[in-house]
């Protein structure tokens, strides 16, 4: 039996996350009078009539001495404007909403969408005219804004028929702004077929208490709390942008070094409800020069069945660490650099940094566990949760996108002793040289006094 210390895997509470308890802060409104809004008398109405009222009222004034007025014509008056009033609102010049309805837009057009056909199906011989939902979680990545810009102009997949979503969540570097130039920048492109056809930028913070750097983002202590985390900021961004319209979302890290441009149609044309490509990520020569990087895509195994077994249910297993022993088959590991990049393998969990799945799977009720789900939560849970809803999950082993190098603390100290034996050596180098620089100079002396 393999001891653990246990976990932290309790999220914060609502009021820590930055987030709203509807259970406590909800407020019911006080209740109104019936009443029936429509025909309520607008604001401007009402200074109409007092208008004409002050208008008889002078004229019975000033005219009283010369000329009888009578009721019955100050009442025809008044009884004249009311049906002038009348025929306005008929005629729409006057509107007869409530000011609290007033800043309503007005009824629009009814829209009729066929969702029996929205299954975002795939076939060779027909056109790409499927809309394509890209959703892009940002936290910190100033730095990798303008390479993902770059991936992100280079997509083959017709931009009038894609959707940008981006969620800025806990942010303090200068994301923002540079995102903001950078789409700027796209959807004024002199080109045509360059601009996108909707982007949208959503703001929300979660309360992370994680860290951006490597250590703080791999280490195994806070990776329940962080994948739970996660989860609940993708099911934000996709609820709130995912249109009946939408055939597919498409799921991307900013942080890809290289992917194909054709990826989104590439990873299409297999027709299948979830599809993940394999990830790697190169290294500095030193350390091999390549690495699989995301471990999350995996086939379950009778050890990591029984391990789960012995956990509290809350507990969140974190695959690629020795602290859970699952021996699980990784997708990463079966990837030959000169297989087919079309072949797949079933797969149970899933990864991350680029999912393309049809929409009909969210609209079924799928989704990035916020909780814990079978001892996973994120991406790996909502792989799960899609083969137990008995959708079709695969991965492409020999289809590679390559993640950005980050170097870990344990990279960064060898940068250092190896930076510094450089140092050294090259020290050493110089001074043997300027010996013999020396040596060189002193040799004509020795023989002028020798002779």
């Amino acid at each position: 039996m393999i001891s653990r210390d246990k976990k932290p895997n309790e999220l914060p509470k609502y009021e820590k996350t930055g987030g709203v308890d509807y259970r406590t802060d909800f407020k019911p409104r006080k209740p109104s009078p019936l009443s029936r809004p429509n025909l309520q008398v607008p604001q401007i109405t009402k200074l109409r009539l007092a208008a004409v009222f002050v208008a008889v009222t002078l004229i019975v004034f000033l005219f009283g001495s010369h000329h009888e007025v009578s009721y019955s014509d100050v009442l025809q008056s008044v009884q004249g404007y009311k049906q002038y009033v009348s025929d306005s609102i008929k005629q729409g010049s006057i509107s007869s909403q409530s000011p609290a309805e007033a800043h309503r837009k007005p009824l629009g057009e009814v829209s009729f969408v066929d969702l029996r056909d929205a299954a975002g199906d795939w076939s060779k011989n027909s056109p790409l005219n499927q809309r394509v939902l890209v959703c892009m979680p940002l936290r910190n990545v100033e730095k990798v804004v303008p390479i993902m810009a770059s991936h992100l102009r280079n997509l083959t997949y017709d931009h009038n028929l894609i959707d940008l979503a981006f969620l800025i969540s806990d942010t303090d570097d200068n994301t923002v702004n540079v995102l903001e130039d950078e789409i700027n920048s796209i959807q004024s492109d002199a080109d045509p077929k360059m601009p996108f056809n909707k982007i949208t930028l959503l703001f929300r913070d979660f309360g992370s208490a994680v860290g951006t750097d490597f250590s703080d983002r791999h280490g195994v202590a806070v990776q329940g709390v962080r994948r739970k985390l996660m989860g609940r900021a993708r099911n934000w961004l996709l609820s709130s942008l995912l249109e009946p319209t939408h055939s597919w979302v498409y799921w991307r890290d900013a942080d890809i070094e290289t992917s194909p441009p054709t990826i989104i149609e590439d990873l299409m044309k297999h027709n299948v409800d979830v599809i993940v490509p394999n990830v790697w990520r190169p290294l500095p020569d030193w350390l091999g020069s390549e690495q699989p990087y995301d471990l999350n895509s995996w086939q379950e195994s009778q050890p990591a069945l029984d391990l789960a077994a012995t956990l509290d249910e809350d507990e969140v297993i974190v695959e690629g660490y020795a602290e859970y022993p699952t021996y699980r088959p990784h997708l990463a590991y079966v990837r030959n650099a000169d297989g087919n990049p079309d072949e797949q393998v079933d797969l149970d969990g899933i990864g991350g940094v680029s999912i393309l799945a049809r929409s009909r799977v969210f609209l079924s009720g799928a989704h990035f566990t916020g909780f814990t789900f079978e001892n996973h939560a994120e991406t790996e849970a909502f792989g799960k949760m899609c083969k137990k809803m008995g959708f079709t999950v695969r991965g492409l082993p020999h289809y590679t996108v390559w993640h950005m190098y980050e170097p870990s603390e344990d990279d960064l100290k060898e940068m250092m002793r190896r930076e510094k034996e450089e140092k050294e050596k090259e020290k050493q180098e110089k001074g043997t040289t300027e010996n013999k620089d020396l040596e060189v100079n002193e040799a004509p002396e020795v023989k002028e006094l020798e002779a």
